[in-house]
């Protein structure tokens, strides 16, 4: 569980990410969370659109996919979600929310 701080350094880091993954009339696939899970062990961040013929609610996608990843839901505003997973590998860890910065 991430704080308020941390969460809104999230939110200010991503502010200027671009989408990695959309999603689109099919929903969320297993496949499509294969990819935001290799996603988010080289990143540990990711911004995902949603495209209106997908008829998702932007919030319950976010929660719902965060929770099959095992990640942290950062924001959904709009069409677009941030998701955030602390990498396994040690070579991609960039972000260290204790102490607020981005290695």
């Amino acid at each position: 569980m991430i704080t308020g701080k941390q969460r809104a350094f999230l939110r200010k880091i991503s502010h200027d990410l671009s989408p990695v993954f959309q999603i689109g009339k099919d929903g969320v696939t297993d496949e499509l969370l294969t990819g935001i899970s290799q996603a988010l062990n080289k990143r540990e961040i990711v911004k995902i659109s949603i495209l209106e013929t997908a008829l998702l609610d932007t919030r319950e996608t976010c929660d719902a996919v965060a929770a099959k990843l095992g990640a942290e839901a950062v924001q959904a505003i709009g069409n677009k979600f941030i998701i955030y997973r602390r990498s396994d590998e040690e070579k991609y860890r960039k972000i260290d929310l204790k102490k607020l910065t981005v290695l």
